[in-house]
């Protein structure tokens, strides 16, 4: 458990994250480990937060709060990790949209505490220690406070496996940052606030890792015209402990629903006052 309103010295943060970063132990699961696959789930917070707004959802601290960031690939952050269906589970009836949807709740199997996603804060704490907490808070903008994102995270896609609270999310993080690091980051960052071409995201993918992952990367968008809020990244989970390669993607049936065009969101809501949805943005030029 951590919470976003106790004041840690700078100095113990940086060697806490020092330490992290240096002794993060390797993701693996303790039961139900025959799965071959895991979904990294990153946010676009901009978008995410617009989305919010538009479907008239309670707006969470993390977006009430929003502001600029210097490096515009920073509104890149974490969502989830979720293993995919373990093929004990699978054997016992369990088809994939049921596991999505309940995930460590399934029955018959694991029949874990359900946690509803509007009640994240009822989920059992995670046991994350000091330096993991304080390195998942600053790419979870939803975790600790009032939000509890990590709880809820963990509850649906980690307990059942029985890992460790600190692997699990510091795999999150490192990949995150590596994602942020590639030309995929680079790609939002230089196009904050501006309409872009699917196909030259799915460039920049391939020019991090090879064309043949452009169809590991799902896109979410939302509104018209459509921004960006989330993407699912599918990976092999016998790779899921290595840095990001060519080798460690896995392709997914769907790439998203984005369409060819969509905007890299910025902070901000809109429309504003006086203004209406068609002015907030110039469409892409054929």
């Amino acid at each position: 458990m951590f919470r976003k309103d106790i004041v840690i010295p700078s100095g113990a943060i940086a060697l806490a994250l020092c330490v992290f970063s240096t002794q993060a132990e390797p993701l693996k699961a303790t039961q139900y480990g025959d799965f071959d696959r895991y979904v990294l789930a990153l946010s676009w917070q901009t978008g995410f937060c617009q989305s919010m707004v538009e479907r008239n959802r309670n707006e969470p601290d993390e977006c009430r709060l929003q502001k600029e960031r210097e490096n515009k690939a920073d509104f890149l952050t974490v969502h989830g990790l979720w293993p995919g269906l373990p093929k004990s589970i699978a054997a016992r009836g369990v088809d994939e949209r049921r596991w999505m949807r309940f995930g460590c709740a399934t029955r018959p199997i694991p029949n874990m505490p359900e946690v509803k996603a509007s009640r994240k804060c009822d989920a059992a704490e995670t046991g994350l220690s000091l330096s993991a907490a304080a390195k998942l808070n600053d790419v979870m903008p939803g975790a600790g406070g009032n939000s509890c994102l990590e709880r809820y995270e963990y509850a649906k896609h980690g307990v059942c496996f029985g890992f460790d609270p600190d692997a699990y999310f510091g795999t999150m993080v490192r990949m995150n940052q590596e994602v942020k690091n590639s030309a995929v980051g680079k790609f939002l960052a230089n196009n904050y606030g501006k309409p872009v071409n699917r196909s030259d995201f799915d460039s920049a993918v391939a020019k991090s890792w090879g064309k043949e992952n452009v169809k590991a990367f799902k896109l979410t968008c939302n509104g018209n015209p459509a921004y960006l809020t989330e993407m699912q990244i599918s990976l092999k989970a016998d790779a899921i402990n290595n840095p990001l390669s060519a080798a460690s993607f896995a392709p997914q049936p769907h790439p998203g629903n984005c369409g060819k065009q969509f905007v890299i969101d910025k902070a901000g809501f809109w429309p504003a006052p006086g203004c209406t949805i068609s002015t907030r943005f110039s469409p892409l030029m054929p």
